[in-house]
Parts: C-alpha cells; structure tokens; sequence
C-alpha cells in the first residue's frame, strides 16, 4: 500500500487526531511511540508493550502506566493504525494482543522521516532545587546532589545492560543504539554531577573568606 496518505478513517478523526496537510494524522508524540513498538513486526499485549517501553523507551521519552498504553492502543485502532484479536491461553481469560496494520506503518514511517526536528525539553528537577540552593544548608543540597548521581550512575547500569539483551535481537539495531546514546547521556549527567558538587565547594570557599 502506498505510504503518500493514511485511510479515510485517519482523516474522519476528531480534531485532536484530524490529519495535517501533509496526511499525517496529528497524534501525541506517546501515540507515535507505541506505535511504533508495533512496528517491529509482533503482536503484542497491552502487558507486552509495558515491559518493552520499560526496558528502552524509559531511558529518554517515556515510562507509560497501563491505562496510558490502553488510551494509545483504542485511539490506534480507531484510525484504523492497529488491530487486535483476543488469543485463547489455557487459562480462563484470553489475552487481547495488538499488530500494526499497512496504514499504521506509512503513517508512523511517514512521522520518523518527516517530523520536525523538535528541541528537547528539559525539566530538571534537581537542576531547580539547586538553583534555590539558597533556601536550604548546604549539607542538604550536596544529599540531593549526591542522591541524583547515584541515580545517574543507576540508569547508566540498566542502559547498558538492556543494549547489551537488543545486541542478540538483529530487529533492534536501532534501539541497540539509542540505549548506548541513553547510557552515554547518564554517564555525563553523572559527570556533570561530580562537577556541580566541585562548584559547590568552590563557592563554599570563596564564601568562607569574607
């Protein structure tokens, strides 16, 4: 099927997911992610893809709640990007498992070429409490400094290790490579943490000589 436009149901959507000019449906960047765990070519169940966005896409977008995932999965099927069937299990309740269909993969092939190149947004929630470093003791704000290295240095870990499992899966080359950019980026903000706590004893001793 031709990936120069997405089916008519995309563009019958509300206004939220009413398609842009370029046909494009104009979605939430989190819908495109789930999406686009469809696109590696698996059915998947709303359980499936909690545990596949925790192990990669947690390191530098998102960490979805279930009902998250749901809300994505029926706009999906909706604008008819995905389908689902219920797959009978020994167990007394089957399991409804989600595919990408032919239009759902134009169209979130169609967003990763031609999205615009959006800067990121950083909300940095330590970066804030020190900047009013002056409302607390030092002491304090060196914890918290230390705590979110600690941190840093955690997710640096996890990254790694979960790039080293996409590494035996050839389908996850790509994801193979933003979970090392993703180790990379905690192994700086690791880095930059050593040097803010450097400043602070910096300004500490500046501070002691007046």
């Amino acid at each position: 099927m031709s990936d120069t436009a997405p089916n008519d149901r995309a563009t019958r959507g509300t206004g939220k997911d009413r398609a842009a000019k370029d046909g494009t449906p104009n979605l939430p960047p989190t819908s495109w992610a789930v999406l686009g765990l469809l696109s590696f070519g698996e059915e998947l169940s709303g359980y499936d893809l909690k545990k596949w966005a925790d192990w990669s896409l947690k390191f530098f977008y998102w960490s979805p709640s279930y009902s998250q995932i749901y809300g994505e999965l029926k706009r999906l099927e909706r604008l008819g990007f995905a389908t689902s069937r219920v797959e009978l299990t020994e167990s007394t309740r089957g399991k409804r498992v989600y595919a990408i269909t032919e239009e759902g993969m134009a169209a979130v092939s169609r967003w990763a070429r031609e999205a615009p190149v959006e800067p990121p947004v950083l909300k940095h929630g330590v970066m804030l409490r020190t900047w009013l470093g002056h409302l607390m003791e030092p002491a304090r704000l060196r914890e918290i400094l230390e705590q979110h290295g600690d941190y840093a240095e955690k997710m640096s870990r996890r990254a790694a290790g979960d790039a080293g499992g996409a590494a035996e899966v050839a389908e996850w080359a790509y994801p193979e490579l933003v979970l090392r950019w993703s180790q990379r980026y905690y192994e700086a903000e690791r880095e930059l943490t050593r040097q803010m706590l450097a400043d602070l004893d910096e300004l500490a001793a500046e501070s002691a000589k007046h």
